[in-house]
């Protein structure tokens, strides 16, 4: 007997507006754990709307999200964020350290300075993206991709199951990408559950396990070749697209 999936992540017709302009339309969408997701679609898609709507961010007209089982609005430290980076104000005073450990802010009480416990968490999560020895460094000192692995940090620190990245791989160099990529791989085989908004269409077969496709509606999720299919792709980029990556065969799991 097949085991039976594990949802982590349920999104059951979520609707979204701003001002009565529709960001999200109807999206259904049921996510497995230990899984590297990505999600795709032009600029103005909704892809960042959809990321934030998990987290609580911003409020559905008509839907509902359930975290592990569970109502999202319930849900407590469950979930891990790593913001773009321009949405960043680098020049904080503030450490590389420090940001790491304000991953542990939610299990600290308000009363309490952090403990040498969640120092040693926040140490481990730079150990993870390679940044223990910059520690100390003042975080607007370092390049566009040691801020994003910093952040990636912070959000491992966390201790949470599920992290969602809205852009990490954007204005960062081939070299940095493959080092931020890395750490997606060991967290996913660390047994996280990732959900990344991508917008290289080239890299997108083979950075994710499945894609989510959208442009206000969801238009396919599923393993990259059921998705990076010229109808589909024409349909929400309006237009013929050539894609540079190989693509794994389309009926893979």
């Amino acid at each position: 007997m097949a085991a039976e999936k594990r949802w982590v992540i349920e999104v059951e017709h979520l609707t979204v507006s701003y001002q009565a302009r529709p960001a999200l339309l109807d999206v259904s969408v049921r996510i497995e754990g230990d899984q590297l997701v990505g999600v795709i679609g032009p600029n103005g898609a909704g892809k960042s709307t959809f990321i934030k709507a998990i987290l609580g961010f911003v409020k559905p007209d008509i839907g509902s999200v359930r975290i592990n089982g569970r109502d999202a609005r319930t849900v407590k430290g469950e979930v891990a964020y790593v913001p773009q980076r321009g949405t960043v104000d680098w020049d904080f005073p503030i450490t590389v350290e420090e940001v790491a450990v304000m991953g542990r802010y939610q299990q600290i009480p308000w009363y309490r300075s952090p403990t040498a416990v969640d120092r040693e968490a926040a140490r481990e999560a730079l150990a993870m993206v390679r940044m223990e020895d910059l520690s100390h460094r003042q975080i607007g000192e370092l390049s566009g991709g040691q801020q994003q692995r910093v952040f990636m940090a912070r959000a491992l620190a966390q201790g949470s199951d599920i992290l969602l990245l809205d852009e990490p791989f954007a204005g960062v160099d081939a070299a940095t990408e493959r080092a931020i990529l890395d750490v997606l791989e060991r967290a996913k085989q660390a047994g996280k559950t990732l959900v990344v908004v991508h917008h290289d269409l080239s890299t997108a077969a083979e950075y994710f396990d499945k894609l989510i496709l959208i442009k206000q509606r969801l238009y396919a999720y599923g393993p990259p070749g059921t998705v990076l299919r010229e109808d589909l792709l024409s349909k929400v980029y309006e237009g013929r697209l050539r894609i540079f990556s190989s693509v794994i065969d389309q009926e893979g799991a």
